[in-house]
């Protein structure tokens, strides 16, 4: 019998309400499972909403600590249940997990020096200062296609910022967030602060998002989804941060490196099968060199080794599941009746998993639903462009705005990109998934709502803010005044 994956709910593991339970499948596998899940219930929302922690800020501090040192220690382990359940390599899990411990250190040490700051007045007798107080109870509902980083980048803000989590793992990985409460358990933090509820989304997504004692929600998904939720959360005014979906560009100007530029395209195109909000799916190259650069990309994206997810040789793994595998294999079709030239990949004929191979696509027009739909697996749209100035038309005719790429030699093209490009992260000569802590992750337009990830907003999202003034004269005897 398969191992049962229960919710963690106020410091306790418990089946669902109903013991319901849904099986996870290994999508190198077809029909394989892994273990199976509790299928919750609102009821089972419910307890976790209910329960409630308080802790001061060190401790909070030191239990985020030794819940990082936790998952240092099990990086091997987690990389591999993640690579089972959504298909990556395992060299691409191993470095999930040392993206979430670079940003979760980042966090931690940005959380210290995280306080109001002080403001003139007019009149030098009034001391004043902007105080941060926590939201209370916070939903967190990560993606399965990064099941580890984005759920950290979401929940560790809220921790440090003295909120209680309730975190609902993707219906396609819930063995890594089943896994990553373990990590917090074992690291003490307190009972009640962090909460772990798997299942369908429709079945207790929505019970969470509607929850007036929930005050905010993280979502990391489909734009179509988030603007359920974003619907969904406005009766409560309930606040949300909304990362969603991408059709990223990436531009090749005649004198670019076309190595450099080739390199980006294959690691962020085909990097997670395609399936990352990041991923380049548009190629934008000038006349002049595309010929070139699509030699140099036809030769790349053949060479990619496809299959097993957890051998060392492999580049690229299957996508993350029967749904994906339709949907994107629906996309390549429709390519091709709408005159897209299929040049490279398509359906592999592994049929023991879920398996695309590294599929390029030329002769993309702007009104292809290949240049406008995100189709989110590895699966490249390449157009040839005159120039920059066609390049950017191009580039900002998406509905979609979340990260883009520029490879060229001239620091004028360069700046000019960086200012009229329309996206929330921008790269000149690095690829279009390049992120770093320090700054925000987020998208414009339908790529995303409300303040992004990462940064000082990722934790400023989980707080409320409040301005307090003090007319000098009180009597500082048995208390203490201004004390931030």
């Amino acid at each position: 019998m398969s191992e049962i994956l229960k919710n963690y709910i106020d410091g306790d593991w418990r089946e669902s309400s109903d013991r319901a339970t849904f099986p996870n499948e290994d999508p190198a596998r077809r029909g394989s499972e892994l273990n199976r899940a509790a299928a919750s219930t609102e009821a089972d929302i419910d307890a976790a909403v209910g329960a409630w922690g308080r802790t001061a800020l060190p401790e909070r501090q030191a239990a985020v600590e030794r819940f990082l040192d936790a998952l240092a220690s099990e990086r091997e382990a987690l990389a591999r249940i993640v690579s089972l359940e959504n298909g990556k390599t395992i060299r691409e899990a191993r470095g999930e997990v040392d993206s979430a411990l670079l940003e979760g250190r980042h966090h931690l040490r940005q959380i210290s020096v995280f306080a109001g700051q002080s403001a003139p007045t007019t009149d030098g007798a009034i001391v004043s200062w902007e105080q941060f107080h926590p939201l209370g109870v916070v939903g967190v509902i990560s993606p399965w296609n990064y099941p580890l980083n984005v759920m950290c980048r979401k929940t560790l803000p809220a921790l440090l910022t003295g909120n209680t989590v309730v975190f609902k793992p993707a219906s396609f990985t819930p063995g890594s967030g089943v896994f990553m409460a373990r990590l917090f358990e074992r690291a003490g933090v307190p009972k009640g602060v962090f909460n772990c509820v798997t299942g369908k989304g429709s079945a207790i997504g929505n019970r969470l998002v509607r929850d007036p004692r929930v005050r905010a929600i993280s979502f990391t998904g489909s734009t179509e989804v988030g603007r359920t939720i974003a619907q969904m959360a406005a009766v409560n005014f309930t606040r949300t941060q909304l990362e969603l979906g991408g059709k990223n560009a990436l531009i090749v100007l005649a004198d670019a490196d076309l190595d450099a530029a080739v390199d980006a395209t294959v690691r962020a195109g085909f990097g997670c099968a395609g399936q990352w909000c990041t991923s380049t799916s548009r190629v934008l190259v000038a006349s002049q060199v595309a010929e070139a650069y699509m030699d140099r990309l036809l030769t790349r994206s053949r060479a990619l080794v496809v299959g097993d997810p957890l051998a060392e040789t492999t580049d690229m793994g299957p996508v993350a599941g029967p749904a994906q595998f339709e949907g994107i294999s629906a996309a390549i079709a429709q390519a091709q009746r709408h005159g897209a030239r299929l040049r490279s990949g398509g359906v592999s004929d592994n049929r023991d998993g879920y398996y695309i191979l590294p599929t390029v696509f030329d002769g993309v027009t702007r009104d292809m639903p290949i240049f406008r739909d995100e189709i989110f697996g590895p699966v490249l749209a390449v157009s040839t462009v005159r120039d920059l100035d066609e390049a950017l038309a191009w580039a900002n005719d998406s509905g979609y705005g979340l990260s883009s790429a520029l490879f060229t030699n001239d620091l004028a093209a360069a700046l000019r990109y960086g200012r009229e490009i329309e996206v929330g992260m921008a790269h000149v000569n690095i690829h279009s998934g390049f992120k770093t802590p320090e700054l925000p992750f987020g998208g414009w337009k339908d790529s995303g709502f409300g303040p992004p990830e990462n940064g000082r907003s990722g934790l400023e999202f989980f707080v409320e803010r409040k301005a307090v003034y003090v007319k000098a004269g009180l009597s500082a005897q048995g208390s203490r005044v201004g004390d931030r």
